[in-house]
């Protein structure tokens, strides 16, 4: 099963929504939820590793 991670972000864009108190436990979570947002679109639009092929190289003829 594959990560849903477009969900994953707008649920926690929501609750960044919901933790507008100016107290120090709602900044310090938002800090958090922010660095959680940043590492689902990383992995959102991370591209999976290319199979390199080796093509032989040929002599070059003169």
């Amino acid at each position: 099963m594959k990560s849903d991670f477009a969900a994953a972000r707008l649920h926690l864009e929501r609750a960044c929504h919901y933790l507008r108190g100016d107290d120090e436990t709602s900044q310090e979570t938002l800090a958090a939820l922010d660095l959680l947002i940043e590492a689902i679109v990383a992995a959102q639009y991370t591209r999976p590793a290319a199979e390199v092929v080796d093509f032989p190289r040929l002599a070059r003829l003169r």
